[in-house]
């Protein structure tokens, strides 16, 4: 069994996991549309070597679904990835509330 699935939680670290599920959370996106949201948050666009694994680890515990959409596939926030989305907000928060 996966360490995710134990926890139920993403991985958080290098945050691709959290804010992959973040911006998911928002509008149902292509890869290349996810990597450009990762672009405006983090400064630097990640490579499809970086984008795709991380949906491909999404998609394996559940937490995103695909659909061909003519030549591109479409990730979906499932039911079970908002509910470890909701879960890795409050741990970010409990991690990351002292420092603001």
């Amino acid at each position: 069994m996966d360490k995710r699935d134990k926890n139920n939680c993403c991985d958080m670290r290098g945050f691709l996991s959290f804010l992959i599920l973040f911006i998911l959370s928002k509008d149902n996106l292509s890869g290349q549309e996810i990597a450009k949201e990762l672009e405006k948050r983090r400064g630097d666009k990640p490579s499809p070597g970086t984008i795709y694994p991380a949906l491909k680890s999404l998609k394996d515990c559940g937490w995103i679904s695909e659909k061909k959409s003519g030549k591109s596939i479409i990730y979906t926030l499932t039911t079970k990835g908002k509910s470890v989305l909701k879960e890795a907000k409050a741990q970010f928060c409990r991690t990351f509330t002292d420092i603001f």
